[in-house]
């Protein structure tokens, strides 16, 4: 594809040193990182400040770059491994809040600190848009990336398990475990019921 190609060129040419190539290669993928960090996270502002961290990862690993990998499953395998990244800080974080609550004996600031954002406060927004969001909270992190890998960017699963360091078949089956979650989190949220966390 010619986009492919001219993205593959422009890399090569960051790799030897050339900003101009990579501010290219920045104002033509930033968006669709954001997308892509945000749908991982699910915080808008905080998707802003991974994407910026992304694209000066794939600054420094221009030289690595090589030229028989497409362009966007690189920036992907970069974005994804930093937002995996990032949920493991998250969770650890989180954890360590929990174990400190729990010897304060507050379990309902333990309760609040655990779920900042309800499945009610979620669906109060932009109906099934929200939905969606707050479904994907409910997938594992490798399954969060291959879905909007997929569903969300137009990837063939080739491209993910590139992406992922993994093979087709188990790219598959994660997409699928996604899809089923999703669909059965929308489907309480249009049938009225209060999805559940544990959906799976």
């Amino acid at each position: 594809m010619l986009v492919e190609d001219d993205d593959a060129r422009l890399m090569v040419a960051v790799g030897r040193g050339d900003k101009a190539a990579f501010s290219v290669l920045f104002d033509r993928h930033q968006a669709g990182v954001v997308r892509f960090c945000g749908r991982f996270v699910g915080n808008t502002a905080r998707a802003e400040e991974l994407a910026q961290d992304v694209f000066v990862k794939l600054y420094k690993s221009a030289s690595r770059y090589s030229v028989d990998a497409k362009f966007k499953t690189f920036l992907y395998r970069v974005a994804t491994n930093h937002c995996l990244n990032e949920l493991r800080r998250f969770d650890e974080k989180r954890q360590q809040e929990a174990k400190e609550m729990t010897s304060e004996q507050n379990e309902s600031a333990l309760e609040v600190e655990a779920s900042p954002e309800s499945p009610e406060l979620s669906l109060a927004g932009k109906e099934l848009e929200a939905a969606v969001a707050s479904a994907m909270q409910q997938l594992s992190a490798r399954e969060r990336a291959a879905f909007t890998m997929c569903r969300f960017e137009g990837m063939a699963y080739r491209d993910i398990a590139q992406a992922l360091e993994s093979t087709e078949s188990a790219v598959k089956s994660l997409i699928h475990r996604a899809t089923v979650t999703v669909m059965k989190h929308v489907e309480a949220w249009q049938q009225g019921l209060l999805p559940s966390r544990s959906l799976a």
